[in-house]
């Protein structure tokens, strides 16, 4: 007997759910409601002629280092990953910038006083990063493959980022650059667990790097599109689904959304029970973000910026953790964390010659209507005097209009859903990808591991799947 898939949505996490069902020899159709595949993993035309930029996703921190993606020929369907010199840079008042170095040693050299204590904190999980991954990006309360090396990651990674950094490091370089990571995770840097974004993105600067994908991110989406293909998925853009009931019958459905859609969706098949706990899931704050055509390169002040795609804007520990606290608490920083992309620094196809593309967003509360983009660009401007003058033309994204763009990104929320504690452990519920329906499964960021370009969640859902229709 044949047995089908249907996929709602055609992000990496859904694409990666398909791809999981074709291997094992399912008949898969995806329905995707925009007009090209990918989700938040697209490369757009937003501004000028010439200038592509990713809506979304643009440094692939988590992409190089995904188990999943690296068990598929993505190079054979067209991605290429583009390595900077170093993944990531912070610049600081003084005109310098510390500077994340895939060489854990070489990043330790540039921390001077707390280059030892960086290595003892990332090294071991830097190091035994294949170990790791399969693990930390599994589903959440599992018995793991390296228990004792998850152990010891629970331990770094549980605490606020800003306990862990003053305990960990004495100077002020070492603390911004760990508060910069951490601040990744939309949370407090006095939350529980804030740490672990910290801890996890410097580790696989240091094993993977963090690349971009030559052409813009939508090759990582293509890429995965025509592998899915190969093995006789297919696929319907601009097709969204309102409701489950009017799609063909099918063995199993995986669902890309996030818990209010799948409510909407399929809520007439889900259990009572099993509804009242995705109505109490709780949003991310917002990003607030803005892709820009420039004339020439961000003109940094420190010359280190210009070695990377990802800089990390936002001065010290102190100022870093008051943006993000300001956020949690549903105001607006003066001076927010900013995170900027320059692609174009080492991909120049994606803009006209000599011209440049770029983004930056901060973090808002969900839902905000706030304008912060004379903010968002006066902490440019702070570390790269003259950036106003380099502006050709600029698309502003509201939360509001993110969420026209992929309905995923509720109120703004990039992440899929808040990563506090509960939600971090219990991501969205207990049962993890399954349901209260025995054929309908959840695939998206709103499940294990989270937010980022790496598939996870869609491969981990769709092997669920498959291990409790073997059960049957």
């Amino acid at each position: 007997m044949t047995r089908t898939a249907n996929i709602i949505g055609a992000g990496p996490n859904g694409l990666a759910a398909a791809i999981t069902l074709a291997q094992a020899g399912f008949e898969v159709q995806v329905y995707e409601a925009q007009p090209q595949v990918g989700g938040a993993c697209r490369t757009l035309p937003l501004t000028l002629p010439g200038f592509l930029h990713d809506f979304g996703s643009a440094i692939h921190a988590m992409g190089a280092g995904s188990p999943f993606f690296k068990s598929l020929p993505l190079e054979k369907y067209g991605l290429e990953w583009i390595h900077p010199s170093s993944p990531l840079a912070h610049p600081l008042d003084d005109g310098t910038a510390v500077l994340l170095e895939r060489d854990i040693n070489a990043t330790a050299a540039n921390l001077a006083e707390d280059g030892n204590a960086w290595r003892e904190l990332l090294g071991p999980f830097a190091g035994n990063w294949f170990k790791l991954a399969p693990d930390f990006l599994a589903p959440i309360l599992f018995f793991p493959s390296h228990p004792l090396l998850m152990a010891r990651l629970g331990l770094r990674a549980f605490p606020p980022a800003r306990w862990l950094a003053n305990c960990r490091f004495r100077g002020e370089r070492a603390k911004a650059l760990f508060a910069g990571l951490a601040a990744h995770s939309f949370l407090s840097l006095d939350d529980m667990i804030s740490a672990s974004f910290g801890v996890m993105l410097g580790a696989s600067a240091h094993a993977v790097g963090w690349p971009i994908a030559r052409g813009g991110s939508q090759s990582v989406a293509n890429a995965l599109r025509v592998y899915l293909e190969s093995l006789g998925g297919k696929i319907a853009t601009s097709t969204p689904v309102a409701r489950i009931a009017d799609l063909p019958t099918s063995t199993v459905t995986m669902c890309d959304v996030t818990p209010r859609q799948l409510l909407a969706i399929a809520g007439d098949r889900l259990s009572p029970e099993y509804r009242r706990r995705m109505e109490r899931w709780r949003y991310a704050p917002a990003a607030f973000k803005v892709d820009y055509a420039l004339s020439s390169p961000i003109p940094w002040r420190a010359p280190e910026c210009f070695r990377t795609a990802c800089v990390h804007v936002g001065g010290t520990l102190d100022e870093i953790a008051a943006s993000e606290d300001a956020m949690s608490k549903g105001n607006h920083a003066e001076r927010p964390f900013v995170l900027v992309a320059q692609p174009t620094l080492f991909d120049p196809s994606r803009a006209p010659e000599g011209k440049h593309v770029a983004w930056a967003y901060c973090h808002v509360p969900n839902g905000s209507t706030f304008d912060m983009l004379p903010r968002l660009e006066a902490q440019i401007e702070r570390f790269a005097p003259g950036f106003r003058d380099c502006i050709l033309a600029r698309h502003v994204f509201s939360p509001a209009a993110l969420e026209s763009m992929d309905a995923n990104l509720i109120g703004g929320d990039i992440s899929g859903g808040a990563m506090n504690l509960s939600q971090f452990l219990f991501r969205p519920t207990g049962n993890n990808y399954a349901t209260s329906a025995s054929d309908i499964f959840l695939c998206s960021s709103s499940t294990p591991p989270g937010g980022g370009v790496h598939g996870m969640c869609g491969h981990n859902a769709a092997k669920r799947a498959l291990r409790m229709l073997e059960g049957r």
